[in-house]
């Protein structure tokens, strides 16, 4: 009988650290995500949840450590720019505009990406269907979040990465993302979710974030935190 060696993760974070602004945010984090998987990131404001998203998105570089895609280390150029074309991310800040129309603010990230037909669909799915061509100051904070959402959906990338997703959402809504988060592992995909609130997520791998570290000492420290070196 041949033994068959196990998969290697699609995405592998070995022994992750990130500094700063000299504040040690994350330290050696270790976690490893195969195709259909989900990851949660929990604990309390302040732990590093959105700081780890924006490293694996490109924003923060990690001080110490790796983050392999396919095996290959992200943080080089070359990799970097095909690994960005996997991510789905979904932050804090909504990024709709009252310029356009609820159905404009799908269809403009649809179109970036060379892909059309599928923001409608979303928007309906979402329950947003009525108000595709209203504008979005007609939202409440629920709804915008379930615009968010229906963009996640039209631009149909394999590694979500999403910031507080149920946040401002009601019971449906909570329900809805559930199903979405559900039926794109089903298909191969890969949530990446930072939340303090419960969303449900089948055998999904818990990794709660400790509280940040202390600011690193500063040459100023060292000589005493008075500021004057003469």
């Amino acid at each position: 009988m041949v033994l068959r060696k196990p998969p290697f993760p699609r995405i592998l974070i070995d022994n992750v650290s990130c500094t700063r602004s000299g504040a040690q945010i994350l330290r050696n984090v270790n976690a490893s995500i195969h195709d259909g998987g989900a990851l949660a990131l929990t604990g309390n404001n302040g732990s590093g949840k959105t700081t780890f998203l924006r490293m694996l998105a490109g924003f923060n570089r990690p001080s110490a450590g790796q983050i392999l895609w396919n095996g290959h280390d992200v943080t080089n150029p070359g990799i970097f720019q095909q690994f960005k074309l996997q991510l789905n991310w979904l932050s804090g800040k909504d990024c709709i505009t009252d310029r356009l129309t609820v159905l404009e603010n799908v269809l403009w990230f649809e179109l970036l990406e060379g892909k059309e037909g599928r923001s409608m669909p979303a928007l309906e799915f979402m329950g947003l269907g009525s108000l595709a061509h209203e504008r979005p100051r007609v939202l409440s904070m629920g709804q915008r979040k379930r615009l968010q959402l229906a963009r996640v959906l039209a631009l149909d990338r394999p590694i979500w990465l999403l910031d507080e997703p149920s946040v401002a959402l009601d019971d449906e809504g909570v329900r809805l993302l559930e199903h979405i988060i559900l039926d794109h592992r089903r298909k191969g995909g890969i949530a990446i979710v930072a939340t303090h609130l419960p969303i449900k997520m089948e055998d999904a791998v818990n990794l709660k974030m400790a509280a940040r570290f202390g600011r690193q000492q500063t040459f100023l420290d060292m000589l005493g935190g008075s500021g004057d070196i003469w």
